[in-house]
């Protein structure tokens, strides 16, 4: 897995679910060739941030919208 860090990607954004708490991922747009999204620890905005691709991101947020990552079963 390469992380990088926080430069290069803009527009940070958290789920509306989250409310005030910290205990969540923020997602946030490239600003590079090709786009994609990173996704950093809330807690640590300036620390490490997982590239993704902007197709592989879309995915796996229609999982989660569909429930298949829910941790409730």
């Amino acid at each position: 897995m390469i992380m990088t860090n926080v430069d290069g990607y803009e527009r940070w954004r958290k789920s509306a679910r989250s409310k005030d708490s910290e205990e969540c991922v923020e997602v946030g747009a490239s600003v590079r060739a090709g786009g994609g999204v990173g996704v950093r620890d809330s807690k640590q905005r300036d620390g490490s941030v997982l590239p993704v691709s902007a197709a592989a991101w879309c995915r796996f947020a229609q999982e989660v919208k569909s429930g298949l990552h829910d941790p409730r079963g």
